[in-house]
């Protein structure tokens, strides 16, 4: 196959990675946070009940942030059916997943969690059967010191200090006729812009993120980022996005294509922000918040219909995916996609942490595993640290259907000038070897310190059974000489590379 040529100027930077792009979900469905992250019982569990060897995969992964409590789910939820005593707590119905949530672990418990993980919460309002009041009251037992009545309630609940929530989501999916509370674009914008602004009024110090479009393929996609944030603009700093792409029955090439069709969707949406700033004459430029994305290779109604089969269950094992080297490719071009656009993405949050379209999974009462998509994100969290810089590349491609040109090495390159290394990141969506070659401008390098290889010869490989069937390697499979970097990646192998500078 011919050679791939990737050229890197140090001075052509594309922007700063915020650590938050490394972030994670934990919504109340399924398997996610009951006998996921929290298990009363368990051999590893702490006194709070969560599980400790899930913690501990969570650090090694590298999350940084996490969304809570949902997705879906919390556009039914009541925040306060979650806090107070335990025994008192209500077991409601979860129309998002017809399931029955007994409200074990609320925003009290979560931030207990948080900060045994060392992770920046995320936390979503409901919107949908909720609103403005609501919203606020979240936020006054969350951000005010002791001294209001929702902060005496907190205080009451054991937690004096206030939590100091920095990033809240103004609703999830409204766009999505699924949603609970599912709204037009005006009355969502509406809606949203009222719930900010007043939210902003207890707490000026807040970052707020308004929703888009919940997938590109929406009907609605594209109008309905404009006409909210027509309404919205004033008091959003995020505009959410949500991807996740299935359709492996397809073949390997139109399915790794797909990470083609995420960067279209995020160049499209700032391109939208900046329209709309322009209109209303605004200086400030809005940043992305992607914060639902994946692999979801199980439909919406396969879903759906094993809910229906025994609905109204606790915590019932649904959309368990399990997932193959090839997955692990597309998974990869994703999150490099969210870095590549690291001045304008600067947060982004993996659907899901445990058991539901999950890194991590758990056996009740037993073992913790780690799925093919673990390994990408836990290398790209813990060496794309940095500046992200500018790339051009030629060579091979292969063509699509959507896509005409769709070339068969993805990479990314990052500097990271406090460990003073160049870190490149490659997928190659080809079944053969990939011959490539990177030249450097104005940068010297010198010895390449890591180079790990993820890959199987069955691109249909999955950790299900042998846990340690799909794993990085370490790999001599390239040269440096100072201005040049020559080697060979694998067939349909994710590669991280770092390099002394």
């Amino acid at each position: 196959m011919e050679k791939t040529r990737i050229f890197i100027h140090r001075e052509f930077k594309r922007g700063k990675i915020d650590p938050r792009i490394y972030g994670s979900f934990v919504e109340h469905m399924g398997r996610v946070v009951y006998s996921g992250i929290y298990e009363p019982g368990h051999s590893t569990a702490n006194d709070d009940g969560f599980r400790q060897d899930v913690i501990e995969k969570t650090q090694q992964m590298g999350v940084t942030a996490v969304r809570y409590p949902g997705g879906n789910f919390v556009s039914n939820y009541d925040w306060m059916d979650g806090i107070g005593t335990r025994e008192k707590r209500p077991r409601r119905l979860d129309l998002a997943w017809k399931s029955i949530e007994t409200n074990e672990v609320g925003i009290d418990e979560f931030m207990k969690w948080a900060g045994k993980a060392g992770i920046e919460p995320i936390l979503a309002v409901n919107l949908g059967t909720k609103g403005i009041e609501s919203a606020l009251s979240f936020l006054e037992y969350c951000n005010l010191p002791v001294g209001s009545y929702f902060s005496d309630m907190r205080c009451a609940n054991g937690n004096r200090e206030p939590y100091a929530i920095k990033t809240w989501c103004l609703g999830n999916e409204m766009d999505g006729e699924w949603q609970i509370g599912h709204k037009t674009a005006e009355e969502y914008g509406r809606l949203a812009h009222e719930t900010g602004k007043a939210m902003k009024i207890i707490d000026p110090s807040i970052e707020l993120v308004v929703c888009g479009s919940s997938m590109s393929s929406n009907p609605t996609f594209g109008e309905w980022e404009r006409i909210v944030l027509e309404e919205a603009y004033e008091c959003a700093d995020y505009l959410s996005l949500h991807q996740y792409y299935g359709g492996q029955e397809k073949g390997t090439g139109p399915f790794l294509a797909q990470s083609l069709d995420m960067e279209r969707y995020i160049q499209t949406v700032c391109g939208i922000c900046d329209t709309v700033m322009l209109r209303k004459h605004h200086k400030k430029k809005l940043g992305i918040c992607f914060d639902e994305w994946g692999v979801w290779s199980v439909s919406d109604k396969e879903v759906q219909a094993k809910v229906e089969q025994n609905p109204w269950r606790v915590a019932p094992a649904i959309s368990e995916q399990i997932y193959s080297m090839e997955d692990a490719l597309l998974f990869a071009s994703m999150l490099m996609n969210l870095i590549r656009y690291s001045d304008r993405v600067k947060i982004a949050c993996q659907s899901l942490l445990t058991n539901v379209s999950a890194c991590i999974m758990t056996e009740t009462s037993g073992a913790v595993w780690l799925q093919t998509i673990y390994y990408p994100f836990a290398l790209m969290a813990k060496y794309g640290q940095g500046i992200v810089l500018e790339t051009r590349s030629v060579g091979p491609s292969y063509q699509t259907d959507d896509f005409s040109k769709v070339p068969f090495v993805d990479h990314l390159a990052v500097i990271n000038q406090e460990k003073k290394e160049l870190v490149l990141f490659f997928v190659n969506r080809s079944e053969n070897e990939a011959e490539v070659e990177i030249d450097i401008q104005l940068l010297t390098l010198g010895q390449i310190l890591e180079s790990q290889v993820l890959c199987s010869k069955d691109r249909k490989s999955t950790n299900q059974f042998d846990h340690s069937c799909v794993i990085p390697q370490k790999l001599q499979n390239f040269q440096c000489d100072g201005k040049c970097v020559k080697g060979k990646l694998l067939p349909f192998s994710f590669q991280l590379l770092r390099i002394s500078c």
